[in-house]
């Protein structure tokens, strides 16, 4: 399947989006779709067609998926993830006009990067708050929701670009919501544990 300058476009955006979401789920699901042939990949997005990339890549979506359904660990692997996602979507989205348009694949960078910046910040708003609860149940299931989010949109960006661009839109003001709603209960969260913790003290002084 040869891909026209919306779908690349549209292919640009769900690499990058996607990446602060799943980032070792983008790099396989991505190259195994070039592998199989189901999609023309452009060149600078062929290397992901690697075998040794593809085993790598797949070996990493399985722990990926193991560290995202653990309280804790979740947040802890987005953490570490922080300085590997966003420039990782960048690079990813540059690939696809990176090959033989220069000014188009720093534009599609700078969408990635912003909209991988997005996404990990959502999510790891998200989880963190989440954390709080008690119950694993909640976490499992928004872990499974972003399981079956990813490899959609990346169907969607490439077979309905139109409709990928408006669940974009959407998905972009629900997670800028999130990020500044959620960053307020998480602040608030540590204030108050922070004063427990101070009061407790005070009261253990003579």
């Amino acid at each position: 399947m040869h891909l026209d300058t919306t779908q690349l476009m549209a292919l640009a955006a769900a690499l990058g989006w996607a990446s602060g979401l799943r980032l070792y789920a983008v790099v396989f699901l991505t190259g195994l779709a070039g592998w199989l042939g189901w999609v023309q990949l452009p060149a600078g997005l062929q290397v992901l067609q690697s075998p040794v990339l593809l085993a790598v890549s797949g070996a990493l979506v399985l722990v990926e998926f193991l560290a995202d359904k653990i309280p804790w660990v979740d947040s802890a692997w987005d953490t570490v993830h922080t300085a590997i996602r966003i420039p990782a979507g960048a690079a990813l989205a540059y690939g696809v006009f990176g090959g033989d348009e220069a000014t188009w694949g720093a534009v599609a960078a700078l969408l990635g990067g912003s909209l991988a910046a997005t996404a990990h910040a959502a999510k790891a708003a998200t989880r963190a708050a989440v954390n709080t609860s008690p119950e694993p149940f909640s976490n499992i299931g928004l872990s499974l929701l972003g399981d079956a989010f990813v490899p959609s949109m990346l169907w969607l960006s490439v077979h309905q670009s139109l409709w990928f661009f408006a669940l974009l839109a959407v998905g972009v003001v629900v997670m800028v919501a999130a990020i500044v709603l959620l960053s307020r209960f998480l602040r608030g969260l540590v204030g108050r544990v922070r004063a427990a913790a101070a009061g407790a003290s005070g009261t253990a002084v003579p």
